[in-house]
């Protein structure tokens, strides 16, 4: 005679694939956080490189406006320019202004702006100089870079100027100061650079 053997039950842990069948809804629960973190995995890169793409379009889009307006902009410069130029515009001027132009050969930048007396001083410090550097009656803004730039230095004006040559690779700037009125100076200055 045999003796049958007990047969295991379907939810037991023992059997082939060593776990219990899974509930309805324990399964619709695990497949709603795995599409959760899937599209968290994709979606966070793929929003942010959507985002960086509009952003550097939109950067590159300003610098060609910027690079194809004609003369002179009636604003400041980036402070990264006024660094890489090394034209230091002083705090409280007025009637900024600047132009920058840019080859393989050569970059200029272009600043005028009005200031006090004190304003001018600080800035001749900061640019590498002083008041007593400057020669009366020297125009150092050559008349090409006078075109470009739209700059007329008419006679009858008190002008100034000097130049600041720097150790290459710094800019080298020619600075002419229009001291007609000495309370509030008018500064031209073009600070070329060789990349």
């Amino acid at each position: 005679m045999t003796v049958p053997h007990p047969s295991r039950p379907p939810h037991s842990p023992n059997s082939p694939h060593g776990k219990l069948p899974e509930e309805r809804r324990h399964m619709i629960r695990r497949r709603w956080i795995t599409a959760v973190i899937i599209v968290l995995l994709v979606g966070i890169p793929a929003g942010y490189l959507l985002v960086s793409a509009g952003q550097s379009r939109d950067s590159g889009r300003d610098k060609e406006r910027e690079s194809s307006a004609a003369g002179l902009q009636t604003n400041p410069p980036s402070k990264m320019k006024r660094r890489v130029f090394e034209v230091p515009i002083p705090g409280g001027a007025w009637d900024v202004a600047y132009y920058e132009t840019s080859n393989w050969k050569t970059s200029r930048l272009y600043v005028q702006f009005t200031t006090d007396a004190y304003g001018l001083d600080a800035f001749l410090a900061d640019s590498g100089t002083a008041r007593a550097q400057l020669t009366p009656g020297r125009i150092t803004v050559g008349d090409r870079d006078a075109e470009i730039a739209g700059w007329s230095f008419a006679e009858g004006m008190t002008w100034a100027g000097t130049t600041v040559r720097r150790e290459e690779p710094r800019p080298t700037t020619d600075i002419t100061v229009d001291l007609t009125d000495p309370a509030f100076p008018r500064v031209y200055a073009v600070s070329t650079t060789s990349p």
